[in-house]
C-alpha cells in the first residue's frame, strides 16, 4: 500500500513537471510571435514615415531612430535591425500566415535577404512543415535546396498553413545530396549506397523534403513462392501515403521503372489501408535519361539522382 502511494506521488510530480514544460513551451511560442509582430509593426511605421513625410525621411531618419531606441530600450534596434524590419514589412504586408505557421524572427533574418518570392515561400514552407531550427534552415539554404527543384515547381510557390498539403513529388530535389566520403568509387554499389543513407537517415529525411518518416530497409515481400526486397520504404504524413525508394548506382534504364512500379502496386494492394492515398515512388540513380522519361507515366514517380555531398 505504501508503494502504491509513492507511485501516486511520483505520478503527480511528473504531471506537475510536464504541465510546466507545456506552459513554458506555450509561453516561448507566444514570446516569439510577439517579437515577430512587434518587428513587423515597427517596420510598418518606418514605411509610413517615408510615405507620409518624404522630406524628412531617409537613412538619417533610421540612424537617428536607432540611436534613440537603443538608448531607451537597449540592443535589438541597430541601424541594420531597423532596416531589416522595414524590409520585413515590405516583403510581407500581411504577417498573419507567418505567425500562424510559427515562423520566428530568427528565421526571418535568414529569409529576408532572399530576393526571389518563390524561394522565400519555399523555405517558409520548409520551416513550417519540418519545424526547422535556425541552423537547419541555414543548412538548407547553403545546400541550395530550392535551386535543386525542377523549374516547373519553382514557379508560383505559395505559403502553406500547417493544415495545408503539398505535392511532395514536385518538391523532391535533384540531385539529392548524400555523404559518400567514406566510400571509394570502386566500392559504390547499391548496398553501399543504402548503408550510407541509413547511417545518416535523419539528414536524408530532411534532404528528401517535407513530411517523410522512415519505415524500413530491405522490406521483405512475398509474391507467389518468391521473395523480393524493397530497398527503402517510407511514409509521408503530408501526402498520407507510402513511399517506395529504389536505388541504382548506374544510369536510368526503363526496366528500373517497371521494378519500382511493381513494388508500388504491391504496397497498394497488400499493405496500404483504405484511408491511405496511393503509393508514390522515387527512383534514385546515377544519371537520368530524358529520352526514356518522356515515354513513361510519371505522375506518381519521381526520378532523381544522387551526388556526394
Amino acid at each position: 500500500m505504501k508503494q502504491e502511494k509513492e507511485n501516486i506521488y511520483t505520478k503527480n510530480i511528473k504531471t506537475i513537471i510536464e504541465n510546466n514544460i507545456v506552459r513554458n513551451k506555450a509561453r516561448n511560442i507566444e514570446k516569439e510571435n510577439d517579437k515577430l509582430i512587434t518587428n513587423w509593426n515597427i517596420g510598418k511605421e518606418i514605411v509610413k514615415a517615408r510615405n507620409e513625410d518624404k522630406i524628412k525621411y531617409g537613412n538619417s531618419y533610421i540612424k537617428n531612430l536607432s540611436i534613440e531606441l537603443t538608448k531607451l530600450y537597449g540592443a535589438g534596434y541597430s541601424y541594420t535591425d531597423l532596416r531589416r524590419m522595414r524590409q520585413f514589412y515590405l516583403l510581407f504586408p500581411n504577417c498573419g500566415p507567418l505567425v500562424r505557421n510559427s515562423i520566428t524572427w530568427t528565421h526571418m533574418i535568414k529569409i529576408i535577404p532572399i530576393k526571389d518570392k518563390n524561394k522565400r515561400n519555399y523555405y517558409i514552407n520548409l520551416i513550417n512543415k519540418n519545424n526547422l531550427s535556425k541552423r537547419q534552415l541555414e543548412e538548407e539554404i547553403k545546400n541550395n535546396a530550392y535551386e535543386r527543384l525542377d523549374n516547373k515547381t519553382k514557379n508560383n510557390i505559395e505559403i502553406i498553413t500547417k493544415e495545408g498539403t503539398m505535392n511532395i513529388i514536385d518538391f523532391i530535389k535533384d540531385p539529392l545530396f548524400i555523404d559518400l566520403q567514406e566510400l571509394k568509387d570502386k566500392e559504390l554499389n547499391e548496398k553501399a549506397l543504402k548503408k550510407a543513407i541509413l547511417k545518416q537517415i535523419e539528414i536524408f529525411l530532411l534532404e528528401l523534403g517535407i513530411g517523410f518518416s522512415f519505415v524500413g530497409s530491405e522490406k521483405k515481400i512475398k509474391v507467389g513462392d518468391k521473395f523480393h526486397y524493397i530497398d527503402l520504404l517510407f511514409f509521408n504524413i503530408e501526402q498520407n501515403c507510402y513511399v517506395v525508394i529504389e536505388l541504382k548506382v548506374k544510369d536510368l534504364k526503363k526496366e528500373d521503372i517497371g521494378q519500382l512500379q511493381f513494388y508500388m502496386n504491391y504496397i497498394d494492394l497488400e499493405i496500404k489501408k483504405p484511408h491511405h492515398n496511393p503509393t508514390i515512388g522515387i527512383l534514385i540513380c546515377k544519371k537520368g535519361d530524358k529520352n526514356i522519361e518522356k515515354y513513361l507515366k510519371l505522375d506518381k514517380i519521381k526520378i532523381t539522382t544522387y551526388q556526394n555531398q
